[in-house]
């Protein structure tokens, strides 16, 4: 199916979840719901999320795949068009076994000498296509997420651990995107969310707009918003994103 029905055929706009559409893993307002049905009358939107789809039903609701042309839950490795799925890719399929355990113990040794104000649980959560990294812990309640974010800020607890990683596994390919506030996403080179673009590149845009807020290098939304064929808007809050909205599309 085409989106020819569109008001505006060719465009489309993807949006980042945490921080763009919702504020940090909260739950997505009803303005904004509605800001995206008016929207989506006029030209083709999307989402692309480094967090599996259970985390983005949990913020967006649980019909989300009913609210977008394409869902793109982490970065586009798993992905949907008009709720049909899409082929996905593995990160274990990429990694091997081997390699993978090697990852691992590196990982939880660093975390064990590693020492933070708090730790919870969860510090590694697979996902087929990535790894999430949490030096606090994945488990950890909202108040803990805004003090762990405050102390990474003056500590730089991810930052250091990510140079550790490229340090001690340079030949593996991968690369390490800090987003959100408390984790960071080891992935293949090139499973960063531009992923998502191969999913949309016969569709006949001519024009893709991108919404996010973790655009600084390094941040996980940093290769989508400088990629070539893309017009990135940074935003702060999702207060920022419909401000824009407002102005390029009026809803």
């Amino acid at each position: 199916m085409s989106f020819t029905h569109k008001e505006i055929p060719g465009v489309i706009a993807l949006f980042d979840v945490d921080g763009t559409l919702t504020p940090a893993r909260k739950e997505i307002s009803d303005k904004m719901k509605n800001t995206l049905a008016a929207l989506r009358k006029k030209i083709v939107i999307g989402f692309v999320g480094g967090s599996d789809l259970i985390k983005q039903k949990e913020q967006i609701g649980e019909d989300v795949l009913k609210m977008f042309d394409f869902c793109f839950s982490e970065n586009g490795l798993t992905a949907y068009k008009l709720e049909q799925q899409l082929a996905s890719q593995s990160f274990i399929g990429y990694m091997g076994e081997d390699r993978y355990n090697k990852l691992a113990n590196f990982i939880l040794g660093y975390l064990a000498k590693l020492d933070l104000p708090k730790k919870r649980g969860t510090f590694i959560e697979f996902r087929n296509g990535m790894i999430n990294v949490s030096p606090i812990g994945r488990n950890c309640s909202h108040a803990e997420r805004d003090e762990f974010e405050a102390y990474d800020k003056i500590h730089n607890v991810r930052q250091n651990m990510v140079a550790a990683l490229k340090k001690e596994f340079p030949d593996y390919g991968l690369i390490y995107s800090i987003g959100g506030q408390i984790s960071f996403d080891v992935m293949p080179a090139g499973w960063d969310k531009t992923y998502c673009l191969r999913h949309i590149k016969g569709e006949g845009f001519t024009k893709i707009h991108f919404f996010g807020d973790k655009t600084f290098e390094g941040g996980n939304d940093f290769e989508i918003y400088t990629h070539p064929d893309v017009t990135g808007h940074a935003v702060q809050a999702p207060e920022d994103t419909m401000r824009i909205l407002n102005e390029l599309f009026q809803v």
